[in-house]
């Protein structure tokens, strides 16, 4: 299981976030088409969970935008995370140098 990012920065200088965690939470379609569309279905499912590894090859060899999205509507846990949404820009994963700089740090 992946580390939780730290946003001690974040809570230091009293900048305001919400984390939403959409494996525990869920995350509706409007959500999802969103971050497909500004990152791509491809980068967005993970497929080194083992959620992704228990398709059928059927599945996997037709994987497409709308299965992936299908699939990730149903299991959240095929989203990779975290997924910072800042000033109407979405960006995948966590790096502490990139975080500081988005949010200027």
């Amino acid at each position: 299981m992946g580390k939780t990012p730290n946003f001690s920065g974040v809570k230091q200088r009293n900048k305001p976030y919400t984390f939403h965690d959409h494996r525990k939470d869920g995350i509706d379609q409007n959500t999802l088409n969103k971050f497909v569309n500004v990152l791509g279905w491809e980068v967005l499912m993970n497929k080194h969970r083992a959620t992704f590894r228990v398709l059928s090859e059927e599945q996997k060899d037709n994987l497409d935008e709308i299965n992936a999205i299908v699939m990730m509507l149903a299991h959240p846990t095929m989203i990779k995370r975290p997924i910072l949404k800042h000033e109407g820009g979405y960006y995948l994963g966590f790096n502490k140098l990139k975080y500081n700089t988005i949010l200027d740090l």
